[in-house]
């Protein structure tokens, strides 16, 4: 099997066509977006809105479920068995400023470059077929567990859709089963400690 391009080549060609095609706009519309992925869509644009997500910033309450409704329908695409995108058309043609998304690219691209020499084709059957479901069901429990207005909800759940995005682009099962393993660990610590224990573990870590 052939090695399929990794991600931060992906998102590398995507910033460079970017600068090329859409220097003098002012955004870039998600159906563009998707159209330049094709069939590795799925994985690259659910990591391309679960990056932000991921990063440990404070989200203003509201705003975390504005940014989580993407990651929603497509991780719930994935559970039925989707194989194209589908999104409501005013969400297709809502447009992203293209200077920022080049400058996150830009940012963001070496990291990716660091993180995926652990990464590599194995367990591919864990990232396609009947596992991709699961995959999806996984990510939609992580999105839901983002519109939770709690510290680090958008963050870890999140940073484990990435990680499965990552997973099924390069066909790694190990980094899927990573980003599961985060996720969901993640989450029985929300429904085990509760909203309650979550702020007192957070005010007693960060004392």
């Amino acid at each position: 099997m052939d090695t399929p391009r990794s991600l931060s080549q992906l998102l590398t060609d995507f910033s460079a066509d970017l600068k090329e095609n859409y220097s003098g706009a002012t955004t870039i519309s998600l159906s563009e977006i998707i159209a330049a992925f094709h069939e590795r869509g799925f994985g690259v644009i659910l990591f391309i809105f679960a990056l932000p997500m991921a990063l440990p910033l404070p989200v203003p309450p509201g705003i975390n479920v504005l940014l989580a409704t993407p990651l929603i329908l497509l991780t719930a695409q994935q559970l039925i068995g989707r194989r194209d995108i589908w999104l409501p058309q005013k969400m297709r043609h809502k447009g992203l400023p293209a200077k920022g998304l080049i400058k996150m690219l830009d940012k963001s691209v070496p990291w990716i470059a660091k993180i995926e020499v652990l990464i590599r084709p194995r367990l591919g059957f864990l990232t396609q077929g009947l596992f991709s479901h699961l995959i999806g069901l996984c990510g939609l429990i992580m999105a839901l567990t983002v519109c939770i207005p709690l510290p680090l909800t958008n963050t870890v759940p999140s940073m484990g859709i990435a990680c499965m995005a990552i997973g099924v682009v390069m066909r790694d099962g190990l980094a899927v089963l990573s980003g599961i393993i985060i996720g969901l660990c993640w989450i029985a610590l929300l429904l085990i400690l509760g909203e309650t224990g979550l702020r007192l573990l957070f005010e007693t870590i960060l004392s």
